[in-house]
């Protein structure tokens, strides 16, 4: 991140797209699960999606709305808690969004997860990004999958596809987590929306670049997905406070404090929300937050545990 007045870097965009790079390790003392010990950031990554899509009782492609999206569902299934829906970030899949957190999250609940159009496993069709048209397809696979209602958490973009739902369907929406995202222009400094007309392929993490490249059906799309994503940010509005105050669902921001969500935007989004939490963590910025620490999961699980009020 930039400190205070500093040009803001190209990869700020692609951040809040999440697109989110794997942070450094450091030489002395690598980053790893307690039982899994990463070979390096691009191996890691790779190493821990597979280890996540290994563990899944159930899989496969959904058709929904035209798209057939791959999905997993993690967990127990006959477990009496509310199924858990797990939202990636723009650009990404849900192994690079959530692959830390997903083994501990699906202890004791059913976790579902997918790639949404033109992400990851799912083909892209011909039609536009959008949260609300990702808000149905949502909807829409949980219909699929026999689900009538599930907490939601979303990263980044994902954020905003949760709030959507929230919107346009809140008997399917329990709780809601929202992770480092945005419910207005207000949410990222000026010169980030001005960084979407400077847009490069090149900008995009190689880790992530490489990741579509080996599990997309048809790896030639990169470039189309990259450019719908990049005009589906530059066509962001978000939702008015009233829209906002009117979210019923107990939810739970999350953000870091030198995110690309201005820290301000996030406690604004928190006091709108009629029935909000807040957490922020410190020192973590948009990709960080994506390798949280260990003790993040146990933070999501308990908040989704407690009674709906």
């Amino acid at each position: 991140m930039t400190s205070a007045g500093a040009p803001y870097p190209p990869e700020g965009l692609i951040r809040l797209l999440g697109m989110t790079r794997l942070p450094p390790l450091p030489s002395s003392e690598p980053r790893h699960s307690p039982s899994v010990r990463l070979p390096g950031r691009l191996g890691a990554l790779v190493l821990g999606g597979a280890l996540a899509t290994s563990c899944a009782a159930q899989k496969g492609h959904a058709p929904v709305n035209g798209v057939d999206l791959y999905y997993e569902v993690h967990g127990s299934a006959g477990s009496s808690r509310t199924p858990l829906v797990l939202l990636h970030g723009g650009g990404s899949t849900f192994e690079t969004s959530f692959a830390e957190i997903l083994p501990a999250l699906s202890m004791g609940r059913r976790v579902i997860v997918y790639d949404r159009q033109g992400h990851g496993r799912t083909a892209d069709i011909d039609r536009p990004f959008s949260f609300q048209q990702s808000a149905e397809d949502a909807v829409g696979l949980l219909r699929t999958l026999g689900v009538s209602r599930a907490d939601f958490m979303g990263f980044s973009n994902g954020g905003q596809i949760a709030l959507q739902i929230a919107l346009s369907h809140p008997e399917v929406v329990r709780k809601l987590v929202i992770e480092s995202a945005m419910f207005s222009r207000d949410g990222a400094d000026p010169a980030f929306w001005e960084g979407f007309d400077h847009a490069r392929l090149e900008d995009m993490p190689a880790e992530l670049r490489e990741e579509y490249v080996r599990v997309a059906p048809r790896p030639a799309d990169l470039t189309a997905m990259f450019w719908k994503s990049v005009e589906q940010m530059k066509t962001f509005q978000g939702w008015t406070p009233d829209q906002i105050r009117s979210i019923r669902a107990p939810s739970l921001v999350l953000l870091g404090d030198r995110d690309v969500i201005r820290p301000e935007h996030g406690v604004a989004l928190y006091r709108l929300l009629p029935h909000a939490q807040l957490a922020i963590l410190p020192d973590t910025d948009h990709r960080a937050i994506c390798h949280p620490p260990a003790w993040l999961p146990t933070l999501i699980a308990t908040f989704l545990d407690a009674p709906a009020t």
